[in-house]
């Protein structure tokens, strides 16, 4: 807490509000979009890993927050305060951190792929921006980052080698993807049935099982969308420059719709069972990896015509 305490007497409203901004690179919705860009419109293959590295991370970010049980620094000194625009992000335990984690899937990935150093560099300087907004804003405190930054490299690195293994034939790829269900099942079974202890906290545990149905139904839908464009879609991610940008548009909105339109259906319909949200992140990710991706030689031929049409 010392560390975070002299970061507290620094806080000034502009610097506030650029943590604020800075920590937003480690949101679920800015790997969600990351993702989906890299799949649909620059490189299939790393577009699958990005993903698979992200939900594999989070996985593993769940399943500590739930064996350790640490509450927020606010809560183990109530003396502290926080940033108050940062605490509807901080839901759920405090170790390790969540958005560091996502920050180094994401940002590690981006650097394993490209080779380049100034671009690792560069990636590494974001990892660690979003580590010390965690702590400056008071949300974390610093061995949560620090484990997240290491479990983030660990993921990135064991994720890519596995990836490099599984891509030299199906079968292997179908082990990858299954193992990777398990982990993600294995979370699920985890947070329902591990014995309550004097540390849970009712409002944390809740979020946890949220977000462990969520990890699984996006896992189990990327695992079906990787396998169902081995085997049968094949999507191209080329096209012109003005249809990449229309198909990412329209394929946004699509995914935010399956998002945010299905949930007052399946509330209405399930109530407020947890693994109907594990449900909708499933066809989320569906329509993300392969449905949506069916379209794509529409797209392709779109530019076809245009330079057809120019000779």
């Amino acid at each position: 807490m010392t560390i975070l305490k002299w970061l507290e007497g620094l806080r000034a409203p502009w610097l506030d509000s650029l943590m604020s901004a800075v920590t937003e690179l480690g949101d679920e919705t800015v790997f969600m979009v990351a993702g989906l860009v890299i799949l649909w419109c620059v490189n299939k293959r790393w577009g699958f890993r990005f993903l698979l590295t992200g939900l594999t991370g989070s996985v593993m970010n769940q399943l500590l927050k739930a064996i350790f049980l640490i509450p927020r620094p606010w809560v183990l000194d109530p003396s502290f305060t926080i940033v108050e625009s940062a605490r509807a992000g901080a839901t759920g335990y405090s170790f390790p951190s969540g958005h560091t984690q996502s920050a180094a899937t994401l940002f590690g990935t981006l650097a394993m792929w490209s080779r380049r150093r100034w671009s690792a560099l560069l990636c590494v300087a974001m990892v660690l921006l979003v580590g010390f907004s965690r702590m400056y804003l008071g949300v974390h405190t610093p061995l949560d980052v620090g484990v997240s930054l290491l479990t983030g490299v660990v993921t990135v690195v064991l994720i890519c080698w596995l990836c490099d293994w599984a891509e030299a034939s199906s079968r292997r790829l179908m082990w990858l993807l299954a193992g990777c269900v398990g982990f993600a099942l294995a979370l699920v079974l985890y947070v329902l049935l591990a014995p309550a202890r004097e540390a849970n906290v009712p409002e944390f545990d809740a979020h946890g099982v949220k977000a462990a149905w969520q990890l699984m139904g996006a896992m189990a839908g990327l695992a079906l969308a990787w396998l169902l464009d081995e085997k049968r879609v094949h999507f191209d991610t080329r096209a012109v420059w003005w249809a990449q940008a229309l198909k990412l548009l329209v394929g946004l909105g699509l995914v935010l719709l399956v998002k945010s339109g299905l949930k007052p259906l399946f509330a209405l319909l399930f109530g407020g069972a947890e693994w109907a949200t594990g449900l909708r992140y499933f066809l989320l990710t569906v329509v993300g990896g392969a449905v949506w991706p069916m379209t794509f030689g529409f797209f392709s031929r779109l530019g076809q015509k245009q330079q057809t049409a120019k000779a």
